[in-house]
């Protein structure tokens, strides 16, 4: 029983740091993105706004780097103290990306400092402009680089085990394994898309408030074009990773999508409740689309649950994770799509109260989809740690101390969220942009 106990206190510890690593590690790959693009934008057309709006961008951007440095350092404590198995089995393999993630973090981290103490420093400011550039590649591979060890985890591959003994070890055959190009895809594109729109609801909040200014407006426009073109990249990304689990972890979308039998021209199903019989009920239907989505056929053969052994079968409730993770994914695409149409045609419908609001949802919804996709990702994979070769329960840890250790971090991720949040606050908050774009004229 102690060893079931300290399983999921193990499995809710690692919940709790990634749930809240997520949201800083996703600005972290997703806004220096949406500050060198203001900051082009300010160059090309020597316009102040976008300027500033890059600066203000860098300096709250430093703030979430520094949580997440704090959650990142604690989530490689917990692989070690909390999956002693799994690291000594994977670490041998995986080990490669893991320190190359640290190599470019350190990369983004030199590139951002130059980057911040270096404005108003050059004659021609695209040089400036060009120092964002390694930010921008260091974030992006440093997610590249970690999301890689995620997919392996699923798709394992680069070593062979020969009497309880790892053999043949590749780590580039490791790192590249058949998860990695649709993993990375797709944690990109939604990182860039989630920034884009948490921007875009904090502009749209600020003109509700009627303190909105032309600074705001070119803020609102600026990052919900980019949200659509992220929005598109994302949906991409989720139809080519419906079309990797159908070939590579066909149990992971047979749950997601309650598919309990092998057919041909299988359908799509969004919502829905299980009864006492285990049959589906209340559910939205789509004739033959999953079988479309999972290889481009309306009449193809999706494999069922009944095909999975038991114990191999994902939890269910991953089908309800699928569904608010595509939900927001349409109403981002859609909020966003609206707002380029108004821009076109009717620009002052932009600015109305609801047209506003509707956005301002965008941004926690963005960040809601993030969590509940990576919770798809990770409880889709169970009951395996590392697919086809080591289960959760063999990997987790047997120590006792666990619920000591949970309350401490839990209490530690308490004040760092609290600290962002006031430091974040008085940033800007005691200095509107208004005040600053005064003071460069002055």
């Amino acid at each position: 029983m102690a060893e079931l106990d300290s399983v999921l206190l193990s499995r809710m510890l690692t919940t709790l740091t990634l749930a809240f690593h997520i949201i800083f590690a996703t600005i972290g790959v997703g806004v220096p993105i949406m500050i060198s693009i203001a900051e082009f934008i300010g160059i090309k057309k020597n316009d102040e706004h976008y300027l500033l709006l890059a600066r203000r961008w860098a300096r709250g951007f430093v703030v979430t780097v520094a949580v997440g440095v704090v959650t990142g350092t604690v989530i490689g404590l917990q692989l070690a103290l909390l999956w002693p198995s799994f690291m000594e089995l994977a670490g041998q393999v995986i080990s490669l990306p893991l320190f190359m993630e640290t190599f470019a973090f350190f990369f983004e981290a030199i590139f951002l400092g130059i980057y911040l103490y270096t404005w108003d420093r050059f004659k021609k400011p695209i040089y400036h402009w060009l120092i964002s550039l390694p930010v921008v590649i260091g974030s992006s591979l440093s997610a590249f680089f970690i999301t890689t060890v995620n997919a392996f985890m699923n798709t394992p591959q680069g070593f062979s085990v020969e009497d309880g003994i790892l053999v043949g070890i590749d780590p580039l055959a490791a790192m590249f394994n058949p998860a990695t190009p649709s993993k990375v895809f797709h944690v990109l594109s939604s990182s860039f898309m989630t920034c884009a729109f948490i921007l875009a609801a904090i502009s749209a909040f600020v003109l509700l408030k009627g303190r909105g200014t032309d600074y705001h407006k070119k803020a609102l426009k600026l990052t919900l074009i980019s949200a659509f073109i992220f929005s598109f990249f994302t949906a991409l990304a989720g139809d080519l990773s419906a079309k990797f689990l159908a070939e590579y972890q066909p149990e992971k979308l047979a749950a997601a999508e309650w598919h309990f039998e092998t057919e041909e021209g299988a359908d799509l199903i969004f919502f829905g409740t299980l009864n006492e019989e285990g049959e589906i009920e209340n559910e939205i239907r789509f004739p033959k689309l999953l079988s479309f989505l999972a290889f481009n056929d309306f009449d193809a053969e999706v494999i069922g649950l009944d095909q999975i052994p038991d114990d191999e079968e994902p939890p269910l409730i991953v089908h309800y994770l699928f569904d608010v993770m595509v939900m927001i994914g349409m109403y981002g695409l859609g909020i966003s799509l609206l707002g380029l149409v108004l821009m076109k045609f009717k620009p002052k419908f932009l600015y109305n109260k609801v047209v506003l609001w509707l956005i301002v949802a965008s941004g926690p919804l963005a960040m809601i989809g993030i969590e509940a996709g990576w919770f798809y990702a990770e409880i889709g994979r169970q009951p395996w740690i590392l697919r086809g070769f080591m289960k959760v329960a063999e990997g987790a840890t047997t120590s006792t101390h666990l619920p000591i250790i949970f309350g401490l971090f839990l209490v530690l991720y308490l004040i760092l969220g609290v600290i962002c949040v006031v430091v974040l606050r008085k940033i800007f908050r005691n200095n509107p942009a208004e005040a600053e774009l005064e003071r460069r004229f002055k």
